[in-house]
């Protein structure tokens, strides 16, 4: 089989790392927290996507805080501001947030999500019952209505489940065993391993990697090979630690060392022409990025200081490519 080529266009880079870093904070250092036994066993097995996000990370970092007020979406925002409103600070409160997307049958592709961290479930229940926030029971679980269209449930005395109706029940069927949960997900589960140490850290199936790269390759993405080469791409995992500066590492697995060959190829190609015809703001972006292949794998690593990053951040690319 004959392997062309394939280029990365203007901005490929920042745009790939943009849709990780907006992913990290959707729905996103001390002692990373692998994700907790109560989190894993409500995560249905028909899995998009994994983000776990050590919230503390956050707060430890200045570049991590800068990039939170930056490109927090609305919706994270909904959920700090409902948080507070039943007694939680999510600066004090919360040590780990974790968000799954998965796909619930006809009920289409839904998220949920999970907050560990030293709760005072009791106060925080008897301030519900007291805003006349009355439960709903759904098999052994109690489910509270939220502000913010969110609706929530306790899985443990320092472990809170959120998200809509349908994405919670789905959740509690999962950890009660009427579907399917993670670990009956062999690639998922074993891409988990590979990361699940670190302070934020994500996991992407092959439909959600193929439909990442798609976007970061942007008109390279409509050449006629590359769908050849898009099929051929299987998963992705990725990891982000701010306890010195920003590194940001990728793994993108792909059918065999040919295909991962040429996906590296095409990165490294299209960084060797932006080290002459770039800005200042690209320049940090690409000399601080290295692409390579390891067998079948393309690994992608990002680092820079707290300044460069924040310098970065204020920029025109940044801006373009984080609307």
């Amino acid at each position: 089989m004959e392997y062309k080529r394939v280029n990365i266009p203007h901005r490929g880079v920042m745009k790939l790392f943009r849709i990780c870093l907006i992913s990290v904070l959707l729905v996103s250092l001390a002692n990373a927290m692998p994700l907790s036994s109560s989190a894993r066993t409500c995560v249905p097995a028909d899995l998009l996507q994994l983000i776990s996000v050590d919230y503390r990370a956050l707060k430890d970092s200045p570049s991590a805080m800068a990039l939170k007020q930056q490109v927090m979406p609305d919706n994270i925002k909904q959920f700090e501001a409902a948080l507070k409103t039943i007694g939680l600070d999510p600066d004090k409160d919360v040590d780990t947030l974790v968000f799954a997307s998965f796909r619930a049958g006809k009920q289409g592709l839904k998220t949920m999500g999970v907050a560990s961290g030293p709760f005072n479930m009791k106060a925080i229940l008897k301030k519900m019952k007291l805003q006349a926030y009355k439960p709903k029971k759904y098999g052994s679980a109690d489910i509270y209505p939220m502000d913010g269209g969110f609706v929530m449930s306790f899985l443990d005395d320092s472990t809170l489940l959120f998200g809509d109706s349908t994405s919670i029940k789905v959740a509690l069927d999962t950890r009660d065993g009427s579907v399917l949960a993670l670990d009956t997900n062999g690639n998922m589960a074993d891409m988990m391993t590979n990361v699940d140490s670190a302070p934020v850290w994500s996991i992407l199936d092959q439909q959600g990697t193929q439909n990442m790269m798609r976007s970061a390759m942007g008109d390279t993405s409509k050449i006629p090979d590359y769908e050849n080469v898009n099929k051929r791409l299987l998963g992705s995992r990725y990891a982000m630690d701010f306890s010195s500066g920003v590194n940001f590492d990728m793994t993108v697995l792909t059918a065999d060392a040919p295909t991962a060959a040429q996906v590296s190829s095409g990165f490294k190609l299209y960084m060797a022409y932006k080290k002459v015809s770039s800005t200042a703001a690209e320049k940090v972006a690409v000399e601080n990025t290295s692409v390579d292949s390891d067998g079948s794998n393309v690994i992608v690593h990002f680092k820079a200081s707290d300044q460069q990053f924040q310098s970065l951040m204020h920029s025109e690319l940044f801006a373009a490519v984080t609307h």
